[in-house]
């Protein structure tokens, strides 16, 4: 059973940062991608930025430039690094992680962003 528990958000002021982690139970190497998702109240869940097994990174245009997604292979985990954070930042932030098969998701972390 894959476990991913994420931590790290909070309440921070507009143009703070803001480091969430998303420890896995066991090695990440088996997923063929990770990412994290965010879900702002009325909205639809988005993603904010992927890694591929392979290394390659996507981020929504809205984040790039502002936030970056890197994994530590060694400790199980990625991590979702947001700077420059902004109002429009504020949701629920949640871990993914998938294989061929199946998708497997966190409880999510609550950043909030205030103006």
């Amino acid at each position: 059973q894959v476990q991913l528990v994420e931590s790290g958000g909070g309440l921070v002021q507009a143009g703070g940062s803001l480091r969430l982690s998303c420890a896995a139970s066991g090695s990440i190497s088996r997923f063929n991608a990770m990412g994290w998702y965010r879900q702002a109240p009325g909205n639809q869940r988005e993603l904010v930025a992927k890694v591929i097994s392979g290394g390659s990174t996507n981020y929504a245009d809205s984040v790039k430039g502002r936030f970056a997604i890197f994994r530590d292979s060694a400790r199980n985990t990625v991590y979702l690094q947001m700077n420059t954070l902004k109002p429009e930042d504020t949701a629920v932030y949640y871990c993914a992680a998938s294989t061929t098969w199946t998708d497997y998701w966190g409880q999510g972390t609550q950043v909030t962003v205030s103006s």
